[in-house]
């Protein structure tokens, strides 16, 4: 199948009206729906931003992918538009992005259409289509461009590239939740940058229509090392003994230069089979205490990303009812407003309240697949229930999945009559029986330290609500969306949870200073920057702003050890200052959206934030160097 049989006329808009990323998405749903290809257009719009909470679909380099395989799609189709000024999409690059492909697949794609989907993914990669696309002015020239470039031909077995190196072909594998796009764009990336350096690979890909280019065990005996780039679950077993290295799908489209050279020097731990750690023969007891770690944050950030559309809804309608008053909702209240109510029910009572039960079902999920799901939820109602809180939550989700994954293992023997009825019986039932059961005795010890937690947030002094402040913001810039980035943001969200809206607000403040800080120092300081930094600096202002902590990443990964002292220290003033100003943040989110809801001086708050900018841009601007 050609592409161009599911990229048509009525599928492309040659100039595209939306200046943000959630309207990009609508306008682009809306024409998929004109075009008569959606059964559903709500519920496909919800498909497409949940695969965007999984990972940006903003591969860099101007493109976006958008896509969604899903039962609201009516018969594939792929929906382009152009956005000559660019849209910020939130990019793997950071850079804005002017060319937008939307992909509906539908739940029972047959493999022509993923074969022509899979094929538009690698095509863009090619630095002369994406040029041409943005350069083409009517529809029938971006039709006659991807015809020209879309050669349906069989996927190679290999990048051959002369002689085998010295050490031997380097094998990958790349898998994303969808399986549509970013699978063959990391491959793509990794077989292009191979050629460059004359290394022979050979990568399999795990898309929706299954995986291509299956490793043998002769090449996986024979390879000096195994490069998985992968959002989601791969066959790992098989590398047992073998150096892997193990990273997000979209490092594949970004790193795959530095990917492959580590492969070659065996820069990686060795995969010791079904237990899942990584240890090398020099790998010490700490770096494989390391990678357990990163398990276990998988699993917690699963939770965390699937929680996030209730908490940020909840949250925000909650903020929302203060409006009226802090005790708006109270019909005992002077205060008192019907409408507020409503939204406070709406927002607290239903979709707050689902926030722990969905974590630890979520969490459960990712340890044990589906039948984790069910314990889990049913361990995270009894922890809301119970007022054991954010704590109840985790501890429910892990309990149930390992629990689950227990009974997998001891009813592995059973009789093979009783296969179909393992899952929707024998391990939801023993799986809720049990996670119950434990957590019944649970509740109690985990709401009173639930509440001892609280009590003492509650009577710190003002010096050490400072500290607290200080520390939070910091840790928002360190890694600016990683580990300790979103470890400081979940501490956030459970006190929002527990009532404490304090420690969010300078969480908040310090995820927005980065990219201001940077902005302002792009500005004050231009003999600094390159002219392409000074560029990105403009978009910082409006990423900072947003509470797109990221927009700093480009300016660190370039000046490390000026840059992130920098932020870092922004940020932790920033945080310091709103304890100081006593701000409160009940919404779940930062930026200045939620400025009309803050409990405080909104003014002091925003001045908090841009104290902390300046000290960043500052610091920056005396520890960097000008520009020769």
């Amino acid at each position: 199948m050609k592409i161009t049989e599911l990229l048509t006329k009525e599928t492309i808009t040659t100039e595209l009206l939306s200046t943000a990323k959630e309207d990009v998405i609508e306008e682009l749903v809306a024409v998929l729906d004109e075009a008569g290809k959606l059964e559903d257009k709500v519920s496909f719009k919800k498909a497409i931003q949940d695969r965007e909470a999984q990972s940006t679909t903003g591969i860099g380099e101007g493109i976006a992918i958008p896509h969604a395989k899903t039962v609201a799609v009516k018969a594939p189709a792929i929906a382009f538009g152009k956005s000559i000024a660019g849209v910020d999409y939130e990019s793997l690059d950071g850079a804005p992005s002017h060319l937008f492909f939307m992909i509906a697949a539908t739940e029972g794609a047959n493999q022509t259409h993923l074969e022509a989907l899979s094929r538009l993914s690698s095509m863009l990669m090619d630095s002369d289509v994406r040029k041409a696309l943005l350069d083409a002015s009517t529809k029938e020239e971006i039709l006659e461009i991807i015809d020209t470039h879309d050669k349906d031909e069989e996927e190679e077995e290999s990048t051959d590239n002369g002689a085998p190196t010295k050490q031997g072909q380097v094998l990958a594998v790349t898998a994303c939740p969808t399986g549509i796009a970013h699978t063959y764009m990391a491959a793509d990336a990794l077989k292009g940058k191979a050629k460059d350096l004359g290394v022979d690979i050979k990568v399999e890909t795990n898309g929706s229509g299954g995986a291509k280019n299956i490793l043998t065990q002769e090449e996986i005996q024979n390879a000096p090392a195994i490069i998985v780039a992968a959002d989601t679950k791969v066959e790992m077993d098989r590398f047992k003994g073998k150096h892997v290295i193990e990273v997000p799908v979209a490092d594949g489209i970004r790193r795959p230069q530095e990917l492959i050279e580590k492969a070659l020097k065996q820069d990686a731990p060795i995969y010791k089979g079904t237990s899942g750690s990584l240890e090398g023969e020099e790998t010490t007891q700490k770096e494989a205490q390391k990678k357990q770690r990163g398990g276990f944050y998988k699993h917690l950030m699963n939770g965390v990303s699937n929680m996030l559309p209730f908490v940020v809804g909840g949250g925000i309608l909650i903020a929302i009812s203060f409006l009226w008053g802090i005790n708006s909702a109270d019909p005992n209240s002077e205060e008192y407003n019907k409408f507020a109510e409503i939204v406070n029910s709406i927002g607290g009572a239903n979709a707050f309240f689902l926030m722990v039960p969905v974590l630890a079902g979520f969490i459960a999920m990712s340890i044990a697949d589906r039948p984790g799901f069910a314990p889990g939820m049913v361990g995270g109602l009894m922890a809301a229930n119970g007022n054991a809180g954010f704590l109840g939550g985790l501890i429910a989700g892990f309990l149930a999945g390992y629990l689950v994954v227990l009974i997998k293992y001891l009813s592995r023997k059973l009789p093979e009559v009783l296969e179909g009825i393992k899952p929707v019986l024998i391990y939801p039932l023993l799986g809720i029986f049990f996670t119950g059961i434990i957590m019944y005795f649970l509740i109690e010890p985990l709401s009173a330290i639930n509440t001892g937690v609280q009590n003492w947030l509650d009577g710190l002094g003002t010096g050490n609500l400072v500290l607290l402040g200080l520390i939070l913001g910091g840790m928002m810039s360190i890694d600016m969306g990683g580990p300790i980035n979103k470890a400081a943001f979940t501490f956030g969200i459970a006190m929002i949870e527990a009532g404490n809206y304090g420690p969010h607000a300078a969480i908040m403040a310090g995820g927005m200073v980065p990219p201001l800080g940077l902005a302002l120092a792009t500005t004050f300081f231009k003999n600094k920057f390159t002219d392409s930094e000074r560029k990105a600096g403009i978009a910082s202002y409006f990423m900072g702003f947003s509470f797109i902590t990221e927009g700093a990443i480009p300016f660190a990964a370039a000046d490390p050890m000026r840059v992130i002292p920098s932020v870092v220290t922004g940020s932790a003033v920033a945080g310091a200052l709103t304890m100081v100003f006593n701000i409160g943040l009940p919404a779940p989110h930062g930026g200045i959206f939620v400025f009309p809801v803050v409990n405080g001086n909104p003014f002091l708050y925003l001045l908090a934030i841009l104290i902390g900018a300046i000290v960043t841009a500052v610091m920056v601007g005396l520890l960097k160097k000008p520009i020769k």
